[in-house]
């Protein structure tokens, strides 16, 4: 039997040697790969890398025709989907120079109604190429003007004939006679009226920017002042009858005439902030304020202050020219808010069907 032969002592040097370096490093090599496998966990699973997508966006064509022969008068090239057609009128604008935006007409289908300015393309749009027909609405004033002239004039028309002019009324039959306390109410009044209608104008009221035919303007003025001036001239006359009830008939119809103003008032600011919730479109509620309590009752209560203004300043005064004017201003009234009251029975919650228009239990 072979023995194996003891190792020298260089062996042994060199098998230690060899054993005493390699051990450490296997060492080593461990605990960087287990410190390598943690950082993969931790970190998760690998995610690709996102492809980078190029958004395309689509445009519009829109062809505009006369409504009247069907010829093509431009096209508005490069509309973008989120442009209204108060951007297509400013583009019409300026590739015809000749038709103001105020003054475009347009229409999707001839003989249909003419669209907002607020429409969206993209909402009308069947095809990348849009069809609308134009039409010349004349010559257009805004809303704003059209009710500073309405009520400026009847304002400065009253005092024209409150002052008695000598080319209104004779000289010497107005100093022979004095002025009844009614007058002067009158005057008062009727100057508290249009001068609380001006200043809603310019600070309450937040009229669009819509405009109107410039024929509206002229209609609405004739109305007014020629009514201011009827009345004016009857109220004002040197011959002028005071009421039947004197005092009496007078205090009570002046302390119900300014209630109905300041509920007006109070009911047009309602009208023009939004509530709460910063929604407009929304049934407008009572306040704490009890000028606005009317809102339980009727759908339009600043026609109902309105109307009772105007009877109340017909009691007043007790003459033909307020009464005819106060008759025609609650016809219309009535329609208006006939209408208005049909726009929030499709609108709202089914609680307005207990309320009326404008008249509380009667209309």
């Amino acid at each position: 039997m072979l023995k194996r032969s003891k190792p020298s002592a260089t062996e042994r040097k060199k098998e230690l040697f060899t054993h005493g370096t390699t051990q450490p490093m296997l060492k080593n090599d461990m605990k960087n790969f287990h410190s390598l496998s943690q950082l993969v966990l931790s970190a998760g699973a690998l995610k690709p890398t996102p492809a980078v997508k190029h958004s395309k966006t689509t445009y519009f064509e829109i062809e505009i025709l006369d409504a009247q022969n069907r010829k093509q008068i431009c096209i508005v090239d490069k509309v973008t989907p989120t442009s209204t057609l108060r951007d297509v009128k400013h583009k019409f604008h300026k590739a015809c120079p000749q038709w103001y935006p105020s003054r475009v007409g347009l229409q999707f289908e001839r003989g249909g109604p003419f669209l907002k300015d607020y429409v969206n393309i993209q909402s009308i749009a069947t095809s990348s190429i849009v069809t609308l027909y134009f039409t010349d609405l004349g010559q257009q004033v805004s809303w704003t003007t059209v009710f500073l002239a309405e009520y400026a004039g009847p304002l400065l028309i009253y005092l024209l004939f409150y002052m008695r002019l000598t080319y209104i009324y004779d000289a010497k039959e107005s100093t022979r006679r004095l002025r009844h306390p009614v007058v002067h109410l009158a005057c008062f009044c009727h100057c508290l009226h249009y001068a609380r209608y001006l200043l809603e104008t310019l600070f309450v009221h937040k009229l669009s920017g819509e405009h109107t035919p410039l024929k509206n303007l002229i209609k609405g003025c004739a109305f007014y002042w020629g009514f201011t001036s009827w009345i004016a001239y009857y109220i004002n006359h040197p011959r002028y009858t005071p009421p039947s009830y004197g005092n009496r008939q007078i205090t009570v119809s002046v302390l119900n005439f300014l209630i109905c103003e300041a509920g007006n008032h109070f009911i047009n600011v309602v009208l023009a902030h939004p509530n709460h919730t910063g929604n407009n479109a929304c049934f407008p509620s009572p306040t704490y304020n009890p000028f606005t309590w009317l809102f339980m009752l009727v759908s339009c209560p600043n026609y109902t202050y309105e109307i009772g203004s105007w009877i109340s300043f017909t009691v007043m005064t007790q003459t033909l020219p307020v009464g005819i004017f106060t008759l025609l201003m609650s016809i219309q009234m009535s329609l208006w808010a006939q209408k208005k009251h049909k726009v929030y029975l499709k609108k709202f919650d089914s609680y307005v069907y207990r309320k009326s228009a404008m008249i509380p239990f009667i209309l």
